[in-house]
């Protein structure tokens, strides 16, 4: 089983099956350095194949999402020559924030993104590739890009995929600023709350709905609903009928079927859905 990697810029807390996921440089808004990136991409390798980790919940400290890419950086990187195999380093360091955002939104566990303050560049982005978006009332989201002279090039992708090509290039070329109620409006979160109470008491309620689904059938549904629009509607059934014929057979399918005529509740609803625990030694 893969432990859990220590980061410097990222809070990590283990409580039972979920992960809390804690942007920690409050300091710049918890704007993403190439280093945060790289341990957010690390964090995620770790759990791909941990079944004892069922969902992660990213949230920022400090009262903020994230407020994008570090702008520090990015300057940096600028001032770099290309390696030996002539990339200009500014691309290969932009390339990096795509290929978080896939390991993100690939993830065979359920993703939860918390929202609050600003929510802007790359943390628009990871709200897009979240499965569930819960925001304070008050966040703010922005795509800054296009106002600094360069395109959203790794996050408009995810963006046209979470709420269409039509809104998507709206905001593109406005630099768009929006409000909570405007990002549930397009489906870029899914409910807004008035305060942090409630927003605390709205991911415990999606937490318990987690809870009561089979954690590799979230995987397996998630991967098919990714392939969605790059498989040809044919081979994707095909695909899925023999994905459905697996899982039937498998331990889980067993259990979630024998339970429904059994009149109770699977296993993994029981024993894991309801354990919490803050012992250090569930924290890897």
């Amino acid at each position: 089983m893969s432990r859990l990697p220590t980061c410097e810029h990222l809070l990590l807390e283990r409580d039972g099956w979920r992960l809390h996921l804690t942007l920690n440089r409050p300091y710049v808004r918890n704007a993403m350095s190439f280093a945060m990136v790289e341990e957010i991409m690390s964090v995620f390798d770790a759990i791909r194949d941990r079944h004892d980790v069922r969902a992660v919940i990213i949230r920022g400290a400090g009262g903020n999402f994230c407020s994008g890419g570090d702008i520090k950086d990015m300057a940096a990187a600028r001032q770099a020559a290309p390696g030996a195999d002539g990339v200009d380093p500014l691309a290969h360091t932009n390339r990096l924030f795509g290929a978080m955002l896939t390991e993100v939104n690939q993830a065979p566990q359920a993703v939860i993104a918390l929202i609050e303050g600003a929510a802007m560049g790359g943390g628009f982005g990871l709200a897009c590739v979240s499965d569930v978006a819960l925001a304070h009332t008050d966040a703010v989201f922005k795509l800054p890009e296009t106002s600094l002279g360069v395109p959203p090039a790794q996050i408009a992708p995810f963006i046209v995929q979470r709420i269409g090509l039509t809104q998507a290039r709206r905001l593109a070329v406005t630099g768009g600023k929006i409000d909570a109620d405007e990002a549930r409006s397009l489906g870029l979160v899914h409910e807004v709350a008035s305060d942090t109470l409630i927003l605390e008491e709205r991911l415990e309620t999606v937490l318990a709905q987690i809870g009561r689904c089979a954690p590799a059938a979230i995987g397996t549904t998630k991967r098919l609903m990714l392939a969605a629009n790059q498989t040809p509607l044919s081979e994707l059934l095909d695909r899925g009928s023999h994905e459905f014929a697996a899982a039937l057979r498998s331990p889980e399918g067993v259990e979630g079927t024998v339970a429904f005529m059994q009149r109770r509740r699977p296993s993994w609803a029981e024993t894991h859905a309801d354990e919490r625990t803050d012992d250090p030694k569930n924290a890897d």
